[in-house]
């Protein structure tokens, strides 16, 4: 998809109150199922706050307990991104001072 059209389409799903987006939703999904060359593939808590929501929308949850809920659960997600993101940083540098150590003690004495 060019950048113009996928601009465009956000422009007018902001527009939209969230009852009529999940429409929008339901329908893309549809034709996702009928004419999409491949699956779009999410990151894995993504996929699971998507499962959560359409539970939520399949027990006819209020539009706006779910609009709350959704915005808890991507602020929770962003908070495990961080936490993921150090983590890496951490094991990172553990093994680049790791690295460095075996070096210092590769090296031969000078004499």
């Amino acid at each position: 998809m060019n950048e113009i059209l996928r601009d465009r389409l956000l422009r007018k799903l902001d527009a939209l109150p969230d009852a009529k987006a999940y429409q929008v939703l339901d329908y893309v999904e549809f034709l996702e199922s009928r004419y999409a060359e491949r699956p779009a593939g999410a990151p894995p808590f993504q996929r699971v706050a998507e499962t959560l929501e359409d539970t939520l929308r399949a027990g006819r949850v209020p539009v706006n307990i779910i609009k709350g809920t959704m915005d808890a659960v991507g602020k929770a997600g962003k908070l495990l991104e961080k936490v993921a993101a150090a983590g890496k940083a951490a094991v990172e540098e553990a093994a680049k001072q790791s690295a460095d150590k075996d070096k210092v003690e590769e090296t031969p004495p000078a004499q």
